[in-house]
């Protein structure tokens, strides 16, 4: 129960935060629209696989943008208040779900201005949305983590790039295929073990997170 209040409470102080200044939000709303723009001045019309491609690569690197800062952008005296105040789990709990909602709602903004500027090549849309929640979702919990270790190490975005790179690649393999499914149309069937294996993965690194940010929160 004790746990449970510390994450709302601290959940609270990160959208409170983020309604007041907007930084993350205005910032990544401005590259989603500008790089779908770019995009469309330079293809005008794309095929399929294109529109698929082009739309998860603007995804990565808009979660990469907006997540990387979650504990970069946090003062020491702010930490250390945090240290004295919540548990380590109910920080880093606090702090996914709050790029979760942050990501995805991002993902649903990007997915639907992406859809008016280029012409909507998905056969079954809520398959798709499946897919891009589930991506935005599995974009949060790893990047967040990621910059959890990158923050105690003097944040060192090459150590960032190094260690996102055997997580997020799998992830994305999943994603795109999952997506492609949908844009296909095929049978909902056909995609349920690529949802089941994106959801363990996301759980593992929850798991995961829990267990050795309390190790990092110490030093």
């Amino acid at each position: 129960m004790v746990l449970y209040k510390q994450v709302v409470t601290l959940l609270k102080k990160e959208i409170l935060l983020e309604w007041r200044s907007k930084y993350a939000l205005n910032g990544i709303l401005l590259y989603v629209i500008s790089t779908v723009f770019v995009c469309y001045l330079s293809f005008k019309t794309t095929p399929p696989l294109v529109w698929n491609a082009l739309f998860w690569i603007i995804m990565l690197f808009a979660a990469i943008n907006a997540i990387a800062k979650s504990f970069i952008q946090e003062s020491k005296g702010r930490l250390l208040y945090y240290y004295q105040i919540a548990s380590p789990q109910a920080i880093i709990i606090a702090k996914i779900i709050y790029n979760i909602l942050l990501m995805i709602l991002m993902a649903v903004i990007a997915l639907i201005f992406y859809s008016i500027v280029f012409q909507n090549v998905v056969g079954d849309e809520l398959l798709y949305f499946v897919a891009v929640v589930l991506g935005a979702i599995s974009f949060s919990t790893v990047f967040t983590m990621i910059s959890a270790i990158a923050s105690k190490a003097g944040n060192n975005s090459t150590l960032m790039a190094i260690l996102s790179f055997p997580v997020i690649i799998p992830l994305l393999m999943l994603i795109i295929k999952l997506s492609k499914n949908a844009m296909d149309g095929l049978d909902r069937s056909v995609s349920i073990r690529e949802i089941c294996v994106l959801g363990l993965i996301n759980l593992i690194v929850i798991a995961t997170s829990l267990i050795l940010f309390p190790y990092l929160w110490r030093d």
